[in-house]
């Protein structure tokens, strides 16, 4: 699917959303959420906000292609709610978070917006690109819900709203790229590889591995793939016939086990690197686990969740308080991280005493260095840039919490320094 024609279904969806959503208005209007005014406290509040609750919305997936990160973002994003509360809320207000899963289906996703958009502030976190782009129109034309997917396409750029937490999946490839050709042996002239899912992330991602070959002077061996698709068997045989040299997986942890495994036993053992959602600890555990630890790394807007920095222990030891029976894995950093960046745009909007959709949005630009603790400073002043440009590359490890280690710390590319993301 071309990007132009994944646009113009991301345009249908989103007409079929408005079409569905005919009771948003007097679902607003009715709920008592939307107060529309100036409260005793001299704080302006809207939808999702009275003066004992601010309400967020959770569109995760725990039940398809992106099961166990989405349980990991949302059990962090819930932690750091009750942390929150527990230090007294943010403008004398007790935030909760309402959690739909939505399976990675286009359907259950915009079906969930529809439901809980009258009802929230905003989302701290909505898993999967196709869906957020389906409802961008909406979110900037009348919603104006702020919106921190956990989704990493390009295209989501230069609205006001939806606001990308990293590099976008095109500079992380580009770092990735970068990272394969200084310390993997990749030279100008070898075939590089890219298995990729169709649609925002895999196309997007692509961008980035073609723009980096043409600067290197590599060739890139294409395959694009469904996210239904899990064995990954007939697209190891094409590289091998290729002559690739090394790979980049642009998909979930499922095709990163499998393609990773399928390549070891093939005799194609050539370094493979994913963007940061393909990989979850929980393959170390599979028959793939010794391949993925001698051949694959993976790319990540953050240090992994056993990093040795203050808020990386302190985060780990939490977690496990909390949920002592489930694994660490880089979802719990990414899910913190966002439900903190929403939280301090709560916090610079109640000192601003404006608690509406517009006023957080306008809070979350003057947070111009943020550290969430974990290697990198985001600057969100910028709707049309991602808040970073820097990509840790990470190197599958079962033996440290989190199962990945740092190969090579956080830093942005000339290549991906000079590039500029189309929105």
């Amino acid at each position: 699917m071309t990007i132009r024609r994944h646009r113009r279904l991301a345009a249908a969806l989103t007409a079929l959303v408005a079409l569905t959503a005919t009771g948003g208005c007097s679902a607003k209007a009715g709920s008592g959420d939307d107060s529309g005014g100036r409260g005793a406290d001299g704080v302006t509040t809207g939808t999702g906000v009275d003066a004992r609750t601010i309400r967020l919305g959770v569109l995760t997936d725990m039940t398809g292609v992106y099961a166990t990160l989405g349980k990991s973002v949302t059990q962090a994003q819930q932690l750091y709610v009750k942390q929150l509360n527990a230090a007294g809320g943010v403008c004398g207000r007790t935030v909760e978070l309402t959690v739909r899963d939505h399976g990675y289906d286009p359907q259950k996703a915009l079906a969930a917006y529809t439901e809980l958009e009258p009802r929230v502030l905003g989302f701290p976190q909505f898993i999967g690109s196709p869906f957020v782009a389906a409802v961008e129109r909406r979110v900037d034309g009348r919603d104006k819900g702020l919106v921190l997917p956990q989704a990493w396409s390009a295209s989501l750029l230069g609205s006001p709203y939806i606001r990308v937490i990293g590099s976008t999946y095109d500079i992380e490839t580009i770092n990735a790229v970068d990272f394969l050709l200084k310390e993997k042996g990749l030279r100008k002239g070898d075939k590089l590889g890219h298995v990729y899912f169709e649609g925002d992330y895999g196309e997007n991602a692509l961008k980035g591995s073609t723009h980096a070959a043409a600067k290197a002077g590599l060739t890139v061996v294409q395959q694009k793939i469904k996210p239904t698709d899990n064995d990954m068997s007939a697209q190891v045989a094409a590289l091998k016939q290729a002559g690739v040299k090394a790979i980049v997986l642009s998909a979930g942890p499922r095709q990163a086990a499998s393609l990773t495994g399928v390549a070891a036993a093939t005799g194609l053992t050539v370094p493979v690197i994913g963007n940061n959602s393909a990989f979850a600890p929980q393959l170390l555990a599979t028959q793939a686990g010794p391949a993925l630890e001698r051949l694959y790394h993976v790319a990540t807007p953050s240090l992994p969740i056993g990093a040795a920095t203050p808020a990386a222990r302190k985060l780990v030891a939490d977690y496990r308080a909390a949920h002592p029976q489930d694994a660490l894995d880089n979802g719990v950093v990414a899910g913190w991280t966002s439900a903190q960046v929403f939280g301090e745009a709560l916090k610079r909007a109640c000192a601003a005493k404006d608690l509406t959709r517009e006023g957080v949005s306008r809070a979350l630009l003057t947070l111009k260095a943020h550290d969430a603790g974990f290697g990198m400073t985001h600057d969100f002043s910028d709707p049309g840039a991602p808040s970073s440009r820097e990509s840790a590359i990470l190197r599958p490890d079962r033996n440290v919490p989190g199962g990945a280690v740092v190969a090579r710390a956080p830093q942005v590319s000339e290549a991906a320094r000079a590039y500029t993301p189309e929105g």
